[in-house]
């Protein structure tokens, strides 16, 4: 599961960003499916803006917010397999970076948000994703496996984390999916509970558990 990211910081890559008109520099810190997120594809990686949330190309509802699916995760070991998945899992590969992401701990209504981002000195993380294009509008979803690590004790998934190597295999659309993100080095810490349209860098700042 992975349903609240915050943007990436591009600041110093050499991803094309000419064009999207998102702040390419972090300025979301409470990203919610059917928003606009950073997307990238092609080598070298250019920058695309994408509706998080994919809807498959022959959907044939007048409006995006017709499609009812939620789609803004996707499990990598049996995707290919799946109805509105399988036509963009082979030409469909995208990455989808992000600072960070949450996840919560904790029975409802007294859930705990966590907060997770790289462990080293990395500004982003790369998650596996697939883009379809429906109509006039890019959409996207992010991969999901059995979770690793730290976050085991909270949620049993976690977002495909791909190292350089990993990105390299996902975008050259190998079927080799199974051990993706399984060495994914991540540190996280509890975060302050925040509403659905709360933002800001404030979210992410560290709180006792």
């Amino acid at each position: 599961m992975c349903g609240r990211i915050i943007d990436p910081n591009l600041r110093n890559t050499e991803v094309d960003m000419s064009q999207i008109k998102l702040d390419p520099f972090g300025g979301r810190f409470n990203v919610k499916p059917t928003a606009t997120v950073v997307i990238l594809a092609k080598r070298p990686l250019v920058a695309m803006e994408a509706r998080w949330g994919l809807i498959p190309s022959w959907f044939d509802g007048a409006r995006a917010k017709d499609w009812k699916a939620a789609t803004f995760n996707a499990r990598v070991e049996d995707a290919r397999d799946k109805p509105t998945f399988r036509q963009v899992w082979r030409h469909g590969r995208c990455l989808v970076p992000v600072g960070g992401f949450y996840e919560w701990s904790g029975p409802k209504g007294t859930r705990q948000p966590h907060f997770f981002h790289p462990a080293g000195n990395e500004a982003n993380l790369y998650l596996a994703g697939l883009a379809s294009r429906w109509r006039d509008l890019l959409t996207c979803t992010i991969m999901t496996r059995v979770a690793t690590g730290a976050i085991g004790g909270l949620h049993d998934r976690m977002p495909v984390i791909l190292n350089a190597d990993e990105q390299e295999a996902w975008l050259g659309s190998s079927d080799e999916v199974a051990a993706l993100g399984s060495e994914a080095m991540l540190t996280h810490y509890p975060v302050a509970p925040f509403g659905l349209n709360d933002d800001g860098p404030e979210l992410i700042e560290r709180v006792s558990a």
